[in-house]
């Protein structure tokens, strides 16, 4: 009974170490990355790359996405308020539960699900095709050549998109709760435009600025070192893949937490 008593604690430890030794390199790796971004020379090229990859042929993904949450917003909203009365709410209801929550929320969802995977299977491939190790035989300094430019990159899109996602949302509600439900068109706009204060805006772009800076990181660091968690292969690269979307995910909502709770 003790011994497996023993080797239960043994084993549960020695999780708690990985994650922790986990926790202490992704860290690292982050840090390591800011840094990067201010020693000379600049990349130019691939940061316009990937701001081009992550955010612009985000566009579509994002328009559609914020749409239809509009128009659910709308819809779901409007059978809510018409029970209390408060049906002239909607616009105020959907704008500011777009602004403040939803709209960095799946964007960054969005985002991570579509260049963040691409971002981890790209560089899990360098790794075990050893490219990366070809990189530190040249003296160019991985981190700096792989992580750093898409870290700028994040930063550029992900509060652009963020602003497209709530804008085309407002329409999406708009287009559920007065062209279809019959809410008067001024009285929606006037309400989101009333509703919506500098502080509201600000809360967004800081979880969206935030969400950059946790996906990216968790993505890359997941592909770059496929080799150390996931192993060689195509299976690990699947593996490494994967874990960098779900983790992602679960940081967005943990942080979306800790930023709202500070915020509020």
């Amino acid at each position: 009974m003790m011994i497996m008593l023993n080797r239960l604690i043994e084993n549960f430890g020695r999780k708690i170490l990985i994650r922790l030794e986990s926790i202490g390199k992704i860290t690292l790796f982050f840090f390591a990355g800011m840094k990067n971004i201010f020693i000379p020379p600049l990349q130019f090229a691939k940061i316009i790359d990937h701001t081009w990859f992550i955010g612009s042929k985000s566009i579509f993904v994002i328009v559609l996405t914020g749409l239809f949450t509009g128009m659910v917003l709308g819809l779901q909203g409007y059978y809510s308020l018409v029970k209390v009365g408060s049906e002239a709410a909607l616009g105020a209801a959907v704008a500011l539960t777009l602004v403040s929550e939803l709209g960095p929320v799946f964007t960054a969802i969005m985002v991570t699900a579509r260049a963040g995977s691409s971002m981890a299977a790209e560089m899990g491939v360098m790794r075990i095709s050893e490219q990366i190790d070809a990189l530190k035989t040249m003296h160019i300094n991985p981190v700096k050549f792989l992580f750093s430019p898409r870290i700028i990159a994040a930063l550029i899109s992900f509060p652009l998109l963020t602003a497209l996602f709530d804008v085309v949302g407002i329409i999406g509600g708009f287009i559920s709760g007065s062209l279809m439900l019959g809410i008067n068109q001024h009285v929606y706009m006037d309400t989101v435009i009333q509703s919506i204060k500098i502080h509201d805006i600000n809360g967004g772009f800081y979880k969206a600025f935030v969400f950059a800076l946790v996906t990216t990181t968790i993505c890359c660091f997941r592909g770059y070192y496929t080799h150390l968690y996931s192993g060689f292969g195509a299976r690990g690269v699947s593996l490494s893949t994967t874990n960098a979307v779900v983790q992602s995910c679960i940081a967005i909502f943990i942080f979306d937490y800790i930023i709202t709770f500070f915020l509020v």
